[in-house]
């Protein structure tokens, strides 16, 4: 890539980092879509894959929807976060920088949820969502390695 490329480049993807914060930031917090109505008192899970066993022993007595976006979702929304990561940072991040960021992140969403009452602190989600940015973590390494030996060849 060119020089003035790449600067184009890391822009765009700074500005997409930007907006998939705010928007997993909406949907997380305050959508009602994802019942972030309210609860009347602070509501939480610190028993790790509680949920997770949850929603895979009583799968035949839930919405498909809801067992999808609580097993898969969580990972899914969060890939984006680890491939942007090393662009909207403009620096080389480790595979620990991403694994750090993407719990910190999510652990910032979790205590937000649970201090203004708009969701439930999840130690499963906390588990999941820094597994998806690890997930598009690895999908970003993989590609810009592919991608320099493809421009090596060349």
């Amino acid at each position: 890539m060119k020089q003035i490329d790449r600067k184009k480049f890391r822009a765009i993807c700074l500005v997409l980092f930007v907006l998939y914060i705010i928007c997993i930031v909406y949907f997380l917090v305050f959508s009602d879509m994802f019942g972030r109505s309210g609860y009347d008192e602070r509501r939480y899970n610190l028993h790790p894959f509680q949920e997770i066993e949850r929603f895979i022993i009583y799968r035949d007595q839930m919405s498909g929807w809801s067992v999808f976006l609580n097993l898969y979702g969580n990972i899914i929304a969060f890939v984006p976060f680890g491939m942007l990561l090393r662009w909207a940072r403009n620096k080389n991040t480790t595979f620990w920088q991403a694994l750090l960021y993407s719990l910190m992140f999510t652990l910032a969403i979790e205590i937000s949820q649970y201090i203004t009452k708009l969701g439930v602190f999840d130690i499963d989600d906390i588990i999941m969502n820094t597994l998806g940015g690890i997930v598009g973590y690895c999908i970003y390494y993989v590609t810009a390695k592919l991608l320099r030996r493809y421009h090596a060849k060349k």
